[in-house]
């Protein structure tokens, strides 16, 4: 089972010279098969996005991957959404 760490991330990037508005979200959530997954989702602020699943063997890897994917957003211009 998953233990109490942060698990949930909402990043946003806008520009609105470019006309960018865009979202992504990183969570960890268990998985059925005794592992954990990293759900990402992204898209256009108000509109459906798109949804990917990362299946881990532990929520270790699941972190490290969700740790992964926060740099690579945070280098394009992501910034966590309330900070």
């Amino acid at each position: 089972m998953l233990k109490n760490t942060l698990n949930f991330l909402v990043l946003d990037r806008c520009d609105p010279a470019r006309n960018m508005n865009r979202f992504y979200v990183l969570s960890i959530e268990a998985s059925l098969f005794d592992g954990a997954t990293l759900v990402r989702e992204w898209g256009r602020i108000g509109k459906p996005g798109r949804r990917r699943v990362e299946i881990h063997e532990s929520e270790g890897r699941a972190v490290e991957s969700l740790e992964r994917w926060l740099k690579r957003k945070q280098r394009r211009g992501y910034r966590l959404r309330g900070g």
